[in-house]
This record gives structure tokens, C-alpha cells and sequence, in this order.
């Protein structure tokens, strides 16, 4: 059972990343009391609640968002079992209304990768932006900026990360071949080797892996990723909270105090963060709780040009999430080059957010 407490801290990034004013969801957490299967007043049944009133209201997209909350951090038992699945259903529901918003799935050996895309095609293949989010956020949280990308000239995957949501692989060292496989089934209708990675948290560090790899990855725009430290500090992952722990137990369908010992391996070394030879742009919160100052400091130390936004902000930066959307968006453009005019606007807009217009980002 999660500790409701760590449930409500961390769950408020995502809840504003969705566009849930804190006077939405501030009295729908009071009325949350502990975290039982899915019984009077825990965590599942009020979010669960809160997304069937407006499923029935007819609002799809809203009802998601709150039947995905209602599953975070990850699936343990039937109760989240059903609210992932309304989850997905809702979202199914809205995206009925834009057929350019279509499922893929993509069958590998040791499990299946689902998927929304948008803008795949054989005739006009487009470069490829793929976007993933952490190890507690669904495909669903992300998907609906794929409506976006048209206008920005690509075509568009988001996914998850193995063993979250509908992603039925398991959280391994070699998880990063999740994203040449991805690459693999959409190259007959994207152009993969102009290929960029917006993958944020953990997703980032399998991003940055499999651009070492895969040369069809042009560039990684990230958020919040571990490089090195998180796995190898063993005095910083003794503060690491308990939710992020026990999510990663269960990713890697491990034990919770055998779990840094198994992942200990995966750190990117300093040599292979030198290696690359891509763009990467990076968001970093200075207040950090999961992720260790010292990735940071590796990262600039030993990427070569790499673009770096600090937020004076806890994991996710959520008080400062519009700024971190248009800056990645934008470090995505520039990498990618062209679009001056859609690139003028989003600079003038980060300018605004960051610096009250003050100053040009």
C-alpha cells in the first residue's frame, strides 16, 4: 500500500501538467484518506469517481486525466487495473474525434509496446519526433500533442516506458532497444533518420543510451533524467522517496531493497556521455528529491553543447511546467532547424513566462 502522503506530493506535477488548477484537485485529494483497493475514500475511488461524472458529462480527455491519476503510481491490484483501462478507454473515446491521432503496436520478444501516432505516411514521411514520459506517467498524459505537431512538420509517436501503462516489457538494462524497435515499425512512413527524442525522466537516460546506438536519432530533449549517480550513490538512494522506489521494484518486477543493486549497472559512464554526438537539451530542478545534483553536473561536464534549463523547483518542476513545455518544444525545433517564425513565437512566449518579457530566451 502506498504512502498516501509521498501519493499526494508527487502526484501534483502530473495533475498541472494536465491543466488541473490546484483548486480542482486540492479538495478532491482532502477527501482521500488512504490508499485501499479501490473502497470509500481511497486514492483509486475519489479520482475514479471525479472521472466518471465527467465521462458522463461527455468530456473524454478530462475523465483520462482522472482515471489516469486515480491509477498512479502503477498498476497494483485491481482497482488501478480498472481505472488504467477507463484511462485508456476515454482516451480512445476523444481521439474518435481526430483520426489523425491513430493506435500502433509494436510486438517485440518479450512483450508488446503500444502506441499513438500521428502524422505517418508513406507518401510524405515526415522527420519523427518520439515522446516519452517517466516511470509513473501513461502514453495517455502526453498524447494529445500530437494534435500539434502537423503545424510543426513532423510526425509524431508517444509512448511509455517498459512496464508502464499498456507497455507490457519489463524494466531492463538493454531497454533502451525499445527505441530503435519503435523507429524499425514506422520507417516506411516517417523519415527515422531525422529522428528526435523528447523523453522525459527516466525515459531520458534510455533516450540517451539508444542515441549512442541508433544514429537515426538526430537529438534527446530531457526533464529530471538519471545519468549516472541515481544508480550508483547508494547514500542518495537511501533518501530517494518511497513511491519512486517501489515503482521501479515494480518495473523491474524486483524487490524494493534489491532494486538499486540490480540497476547499479545501468549508469551512463562519463566516456559514453562524451561519446555523443547529438544535440541534447536538458531541463534540471535544483530541488531535485529523486534525481541527484551530481547528473547534472555530468551532463554539463561531459556533453559537448549541451543546452541546460534550471528550475529553482522539486522533481518535475511542476510550478514551472508551462516554461519547461515551450523550451523543450523549442529546443526540439532547433535541433531540428527551419521553422523560424513557429521558433520566434515560442522564444517571445518563453521570454514572457521566464523573464515577464524582460529578456529573450
Amino acid at each position: 500500500m502506498n504512502d498516501i502522503a509521498e501519493l499526494k506530493n508527487f502526484v501534483v506535477a502530473h495533475t498541472r501538467s494536465q491543466g488541473l488548477p490546484p483548486e480542482h484537485y486540492d479538495p478532491l485529494l482532502a477527501r482521500i484518506t488512504d490508499d485501499g483497493d479501490g473502497t470509500p475514500g481511497s486514492w483509486v475511488r475519489e479520482w475514479s469517481a471525479e472521472g466518471a461524472r465527467l465521462e458522463a458529462g461527455g468530456r473524454p480527455l478530462d475523465a483520462c486525466v482522472h482515471y489516469n491519476m486515480a491509477r498512479f503510481p502503477f498498476v497494483d491490484g485491481a482497482a488501478r487495473q480498472e481505472a488504467l483501462e477507463r484511462c485508456t478507454a476515454a482516451f480512445d473515446t476523444w481521439r474518435s474525434d481526430f483520426p489523425a491521432v491513430r493506435r500502433l503496436d509494436v510486438d517485440l520478444a518479450g512483450g508488446r509496446v503500444r502506441c499513438w501516432t500521428a502524422g505517418l505516411d508513406a507518401s510524405d514521411p515526415k522527420p519523427l519526433l518520439v515522446m516519452t514520459g517517466g516511470i509513473v506517467s501513461v502514453k495517455e498524459q502526453w498524447a494529445p500533442v500530437l494534435l500539434q505537431l502537423a503545424a510543426l512538420g513532423f510526425a509524431g509517436v508517444v509512448t511509455e516506458m517498459p512496464g508502464v501503462g499498456e507497455n507490457t516489457l519489463v524494466y531492463e538494462a538493454d531497454s533502451w532497444q525499445m527505441f530503435p524497435a519503435v523507429l524499425d515499425a514506422v520507417g516506411d512512413r516517417a523519415d527515422t533518420s531525422r529522428t528526435y527524442a523528447l523523453a522525459l525522466s527516466f525515459s531520458g537516460h534510455l533516450a540517451l543510451r539508444a542515441a549512442l546506438h541508433d544514429a537515426r536519432i538526430s537529438g534527446v530533449v530531457g526533464a529530471g533524467a538519471p545519468l549516472h549517480d541515481f544508480f550508483t550513490d547508494t547514500t542518495w538512494q537511501r533518501t530517494v522517496p518511497r513511491v519512486t522506489t517501489d515503482t521501479l521494484a515494480h518495473l523491474t518486477r524486483t524487490k524494493p531493497d534489491e532494486v538499486y543493486g540490480l540497476i547499479r549497472e545501468w549508469a551512463l559512464t562519463p566516456d559514453e556521455l562524451g561519446a555523443l554526438r547529438v544535440p541534447v537539451a536538458h531541463v534540471t530542478s535544483l530541488r531535485d528529491e529523486i534525481i541527484p545534483p551530481g547528473d547534472a553536473r555530468l551532463l554539463r561536464k561531459r556533453v559537448r553543447g549541451v543546452r541546460l534549463l534550471a528550475h529553482d523547483d522539486v522533481h518535475g518542476s511542476p510550478s514551472h511546467f508551462d516554461q519547461t513545455r515551450l523550451w523543450t518544444l523549442l529546443s526540439v525545433l532547433r535541433m531540428r532547424g527551419g521553422y523560424g517564425e513557429q521558433r520566434a513565437v515560442l522564444t517571445r512566449e518563453f521570454a514572457r513566462l521566464r523573464y515577464g518579457g524582460g529578456k529573450r530566451g
